[in-house]
């Protein structure tokens, strides 16, 4: 097995999961320039999959990336989708489909996506694990993990299974840290104590962690009053061993901006800071929200075109901010431009079998629908 070279690998990695967009399409000129504030700022890992953006992620970052920039001076991820595959002749063809989205002729790092207990059969059926060792032997692959979105067990099972994997991808924030469904300081101890290193995605929950109640952001502000509300979630993940790269899907200029000065000089939290955090994560935690990331996986298949993340932001911010008229305004806006209601909602289970957080959508569209269309 090949070591990553941890040295080399930067705290804050670009993931293409969220980029801005202009009238419904991906805005390359932002793209563009938020790429090279970054990679300015001596930045260079970009996470993609073969599903953002209904597959369009991929080919941005052979836009804005590999025809901008010499090959050797970034890193490029992306992902196998299980969901996608039905014989072993999928794997090479959507792997070779990759390569030409992006215009390279390897990945740095590539992963089985999303890797759970309701998957993990067609990854070991197909024989997924090997390929990836043999994509390696071909130097088509430079490194290659899996991101996790399972059971403590299920990643004790895996790793015990497959010693070849290199490093593993997991949703950890201060919030998830004894998250029930999500247990991310349990997945962080197992990764930990093997040593594997870490590629953490959900650092700021979608983005949920990035604004908060006045009353829990007055917490953090009279520490840091100069630092962002985000910064801390940032901290948060960056201050535990074993993280090699943390992911933030960008999607303003201003957010890379914000983040790029959080990992500039960086400060891990003070035990001052961190008593302070767990705080507000034990006040967050009688806060009853619906613990979507956003990652949109519900969205292409919703025979309703429902933008579901969306209408789950409208009733979170109801919740936090015991208001409606801002999430009623958002949510006219969006039915506006094109999102179906939630009341359209016909409980078809689409976006249950594909939603990484588990969550019951159904009943929580149901839900949306009496707080958001009456």
């Amino acid at each position: 097995m090949s070591a990553i070279d941890l040295s080399k690998m930067p705290k804050l990695g670009f993931g293409l999961m969220r980029l801005p967009l202009c009238e419904g399409k991906i805005d390359h000129d932002e793209v563009c320039k938020m790429v090279d504030l970054y990679m300015e700022a001596g930045l260079n890992y970009f996470d993609t999959a073969y599903v953002y953006h209904s597959g369009l992620s991929e080919v941005e970052a052979g836009e804005a990336i590999v025809k901008r920039y010499p090959r050797e001076s970034f890193t490029l991820a992306t992902k196998l989708p299980a969901w996608e595959l039905k014989s072993k002749d999928d794997r090479d063809r959507i792997f070779n489909e990759q390569l030409r989205r992006a215009g390279v002729d390897y990945y740095d790092f590539y992963l089985l996506h999303s890797v759970e207990d309701g998957n993990i059969d067609v990854y070991e059926k197909l024989d997924c694990f090997t390929w990836c060792v043999d994509k390696k032997k071909e130097g088509k692959i430079k490194h290659f993990g899996f991101s996790f979105h399972g059971s403590p067990e299920l990643l004790t099972k895996v790793l015990d299974a497959h010693p070849e994997v290199e490093f593993v991808q997991i949703q950890l924030n201060y919030a998830d840290w004894t998250n029930p469904v999500v247990q991310s300081g349990k997945l962080y101890e197992i990764l930990h104590e093997r040593n594997i290193p870490m590629i953490i995605m959900e650092p700021v929950k979608g983005g949920s962690l990035a604004a908060l109640k006045p009353e829990l952001e007055e917490k953090f502000k009279a520490v840091r009053p100069e630092a962002s509300i985000a910064s801390w979630a940032f901290r948060f993940v960056a201050s535990l061993p074993g993280v090699m790269t943390i992911l933030s899907g960008m999607t303003h200029i201003d957010q890379m901006q914000d983040n790029i000065s959080t990992f500039t000089n960086f400060e891990p939290l003070s035990e001052e800071e961190r008593a302070v955090v767990d705080d507000v994560r034990a006040i967050m935690l009688n806060i009853p929200l619906i613990g979507c990331t956003s990652c949109r996986y519900c969205c292409d298949g919703c025979p309703m075109h429902i933008s579901i993340p969306d209408v789950f932001r409208a009733v979170n911010t109801m919740t936090l901010y015991n208001e409606t008229f801002r999430p009623k305004s958002f949510y006219r806006g969006l039915v506006s431009s094109g999102s179906g209601r939630a009341s359209d909602c016909i409980g078809c289970g689409q976006c249950e079998s594909v939603c990484p957080q588990h969550l019951p959508v159904i009943d929580l569209m149901r839900d949306a629908a009496e707080k958001l269309d009456k």
